[in-house]
C-alpha cells in the first residue's frame, strides 16, 4: 500500500469517527468515557495523517 492510499484510508477513518462522535454526543445513553475514547482515536489518526503528509 502506498503512502498516499494509506493517508486516504486514514482520512476516511477520521471522517467516520467524526460522524460517530457527533451521533454519540446527541445520544443521551452514551457515556462520556466512550466519547472521550472516540476523540482520542480520532486524534491519533489525525496525528498519523500529519506525520505521513510531511
Amino acid at each position: 500500500m502506498s503512502i498516499v492510499s494509506h493517508v486516504q484510508e486514514l482520512k476516511k477513518k477520521h471522517e467516520a469517527l467524526s460522524t460517530q462522535i457527533e451521533q454519540a454526543q446527541r445520544s443521551p445513553a452514551t457515556d462520556d468515557i466512550h466519547i472521550t475514547e472516540l476523540k482520542k482515536r480520532k486524534l491519533r489518526i489525525k496525528e498519523e495523517i500529519n506525520k505521513l503528509s510531511t
